[in-house]
């Protein structure tokens, strides 16, 4: 049975802590799990929070790691010395040894060696010191996986949304939005709810970008002239697309379970209902990719490291949805009810 890989993702982050305490809680995937991180910190790390796992090292160089009836297996990737770090705080070497659990991660899942990848949140400043030249992970995996273009989902159990434009001023998101860019991500998004959600014929909402979808051209025109061509194009090639809708009522319909994904010409429309939903539980997706990959959807949350406050709910949500994706793609198993 092929393993999921987790990330450690920043030392001096709360990564650490969610792989420790998501292994204490149990609930994991009957798949092997292998963390791609540093020994010597999640030992630092589970003794901030009083934790007692025990350790063994195994032939091939990996550690093997038991906290009550659970174990997970541990890729040594890098050496810290936990006292010289400081949490918040991470250089260059840190930055490094996340690249590097990434690449290793991912290296993993190409070769066919691991069913799929699931990452801890990184500290993007620290990377780019490193050299390592990538706005963050969605970007790294794209070139590292040769992918033509990757799309950006979030997901939760009522929700899943994915974004046309990710991370550009508001400004720029019209000047950003062609139609073969808005009908790419309608395509890549119909095809992971095949291949990896399992779903034969999923329904693909696609919003406006304007309020009341442009109430006919009084509010702007890339309604007519950019959006609705694209979901013609869908349509024709055979995907049950519909749109574009007016994003203030679709979010209503969506999440009652009507359209298996929405489509969002920008990162706020997609992220602000999916989070008023899954704050807690919402899982990052990157689709597009020859591998499987989730993340949770936070950040470094420095503030919360080492307090055993911090909700392990998005690392647990990624597992599974790891997991299940993993299992649609390699078995073609469809879920639809």
């Amino acid at each position: 049975m092929l393993p999921l890989v987790v990330t450690m993702g920043d030392p001096t982050g709360i990564g650490p802590e969610l792989i420790l305490r998501t292994l204490a809680a149990g609930r994991l995937p009957q798949k092997p799990l292998v963390v791609a991180g540093d020994l010597q910190v999640l030992l630092n790390t589970a003794t901030q929070l009083r934790l007692e796992p025990q350790v063994t090292a195994s032939a091939d160089g990996r550690y093997v790691m038991r906290l009550a009836d659970n174990s997970l297996l541990l890729q040594p990737l890098s050496q810290f010395e936990p006292q010289k770090l400081v949490t918040g705080a991470p250089d260059t070497a840190c930055g490094q040894a996340m690249v590097d659990y990434v690449e290793w991660a991912i290296a993993e899942c190409l070769a066919g060696r691991a069913a799929a990848l699931i990452t801890c949140p990184i500290n993007k400043a620290a990377i780019n010191a490193a050299g390592c030249n990538f706005p963050g992970h969605t970007e790294l995996l794209g070139e590292r996986c040769a992918a033509k273009r990757v799309v950006m989902m979030l997901a939760g159990s009522r929700l899943r949304v994915t974004l046309v434009t990710i991370h550009t001023a508001l400004a720029n998101v019209p000047h950003q939005l062609t139609t073969a860019k808005i009908l790419e991500t309608i395509q890549i998004t119909a095809a992971s709810m095949r291949q990896e959600f399992g779903l034969s014929n999923p329904r693909i909402a696609v919003l406006s970008l304007n309020p009341h979808a442009g109430e006919e051209g009084l509010f702007g025109d890339e309604e007519e002239r950019l959006i609705r061509p694209a979901v013609d194009q869908a349509q024709r090639s055979g995907i049950a697309a519909s749109g574009p809708h007016s994003a203030d009522t679709l979010f209503y319909f969506a999440a009652r379970g009507d359209y298996d994904a929405v489509v969002c010409m920008y990162h706020d429309q997609g992220l602000i209902p999916l989070k008023l939903l899954h704050f807690d539980d919402a899982v990052n997706v990157t689709l597009g990719l020859p591998i499987v990959r989730t993340s949770v959807d936070h950040g470094t949350a420095y503030d919360l490291v080492g307090s055993g406050r911090a909700s392990i709910a998005s690392l647990q949500a990624a597992i599974s949805m790891a997991d299940r994706m993993a299992d649609n793609r390699s078995n073609g198993k469809i879920n639809d009810s």
